[in-house]
């Protein structure tokens, strides 16, 4: 995937990560209704930073944004969950959780500058 957009490029390598990592958990016997919210939140990700992309408006650019904000915390909070349950190996885990601020510091910076923008029209 070649792309100059930092945030679509991790969220997008992100959720590939997220997609192998379902598939070791399901080969580990984990249960499939965790491993799968750990899918959803983690592959949301990059779903709702494409559709903000693609939005419609400003205000729409932001809001799809702030969904995949709380995707990635909520991410964050499984692969949290997995690694202190011993379900996760923490080597395997901390790169998780540290992709994931990594993403939240962007998304969140995206966020705040976008809602502090003003448009100007001439």
């Amino acid at each position: 995937m070649k792309t100059d957009n930092l945030v679509q490029q991790k969220s997008f390598y992100f959720g590939l990560r997220i997609l192998k990592l379902y598939t070791h958990l399901r080969k580990s016997k984990i249960e499939r209704d965790i491993a799968l919210q750990l899918l959803r939140s983690g592959t949301s990700i990059g779903a709702n930073v494409e559709e903000a992309i693609g939005g419609s408006s400003k205000k729409d650019f932001i809001y799809k944004l702030e969904i995949a904000y709380r995707e990635a915390r909520e991410t964050r909070y499984w692969i949290r969950l997995f690694k202190e349950g011993d379900l996760l190996e923490s080597k395997i885990a901390n790169s998780f959780i540290t992709d994931c601020g990594e993403i939240l510091k962007i998304l969140t910076a995206i966020i705040n500058s976008t809602k502090t923008k003003r448009i100007i029209n001439y």
